[in-house]
């Protein structure tokens, strides 16, 4: 993201706002598909910017939204206990704990399987809240 001084001040979801908007390809409209289906996937989430990338939280992190030059990536810090049924993990696969899922140029996005797996983070970090 070009540092301008200007991020002082500005909501993280302004901030995510001007990513997706200098993200002028590709990686622009994945990263916003992405977020619309965490928001779909849990209305109550709170989106942060930390580490200079989008983050979505719901009583602890869900995920982050990374961006690369060939690759979009969700990382999911407690991934490596979620079930992922429809088999989205396909990085960082061998850690302890955490998971990801890396998207390229042109590649569908099962929407229902990753509102899923949303979901079972936020349950899984409910439980942790509870705990």
């Amino acid at each position: 993201m070009k540092n301008d001084g200007s991020q002082e001040g500005k909501s993280p979801s302004l901030l995510i706002d001007e990513r997706i908007e200098e993200l002028d390809d590709w990686r622009g409209e994945m990263l916003g598909r992405l977020r619309a289906l965490v928001r779909e996937a849990d209305p109550e989430v709170v989106e942060e910017w930390k580490w200079n990338v989008p983050v979505w939280s719901h009583d602890g992190l869900i995920c982050t939204g990374e961006t690369y030059k060939t690759a979009v990536k969700m990382t999911f810090p407690r991934g490596a206990t979620l079930e992922d049924p429809s088999g989205l993990f396909n990085s960082s696969l061998h850690g302890n704990t955490r998971r990801a899922i890396d998207f390229h140029e042109g590649e569908k996005v099962d929407d229902e399987a990753l509102k899923a797996l949303v979901r079972a983070a936020v349950s899984l970090n409910k439980r942790k809240a509870r705990g």
